[in-house]
């Protein structure tokens, strides 16, 4: 019985020594393999295990998630500049700009100081002396034109030294 020098024995290469007690006592005929087969078999090959890929898998997924977040944020924050705010803090602080405050009750369209998008909105504002020594009270309140909600309410007190006497200066007043 002739043996080459390596021989395929179930899963592996085994020299042809190693393979003597096998082929005599169950007397096989073992035919040597071509030299295709033994350089495909001959490198040790490699894959990926299943765990390898599941934590791969969830890495990606997990970084497609954050992106997901961030775009969503992103197109959120966008819708929320797009909207006017409105705020009684504009209108106080144009009737801030003056040096003298007159007692009355005030009110306009919210477009003459804040331009036409807040063409929607009116306000009203009351100005009162609230001290002898002319310190006013500023009352804004800001509505919409159809529906009538506030939407916004803002007091301060100014003091402005340079006013006509109010009502509790012995001025004209309420």
């Amino acid at each position: 019985m002739k043996i080459n020098s390596s021989i395929r024995h179930w899963d592996r290469w085994l020299p042809a020594r190693e393979l003597l007690l096998v082929s005599e006592t169950r007397r096989l005929e073992v035919s040597a393999p071509s030299a295709a087969t033994r350089q495909f078999f001959s490198k040790s090959q490699k894959a990926f295990s299943l765990l390898e890929v599941m934590i791969a898998i969830g890495i990606l997924f997990m970084g497609t998630f954050a992106i997901l977040g961030l775009i969503s944020t992103s197109l959120a924050n966008a819708r929320r500049l797009q909207r006017t705010t409105v705020d009684a803090s504009a209108v106080v602080s144009q009737i801030a700009m003056t040096n003298k405050l007159v007692e009355g009750i005030y009110s306009g369209n919210l477009s003459e100081l804040l331009g036409k998008s807040y063409a929607d909105y009116k306000w009203t504002g009351e100005i009162r002396e609230v001290q002898s020594n002319r310190l006013f009270q500023v009352d804004v309140v800001i509505q919409t034109t159809r529906s009538r909600d506030i939407i916004s309410r803002n007091t301060s007190l100014l003091y402005r030294p340079e006013s006509p006497p109010g009502s509790l200066d012995g001025g004209f007043g309420r």
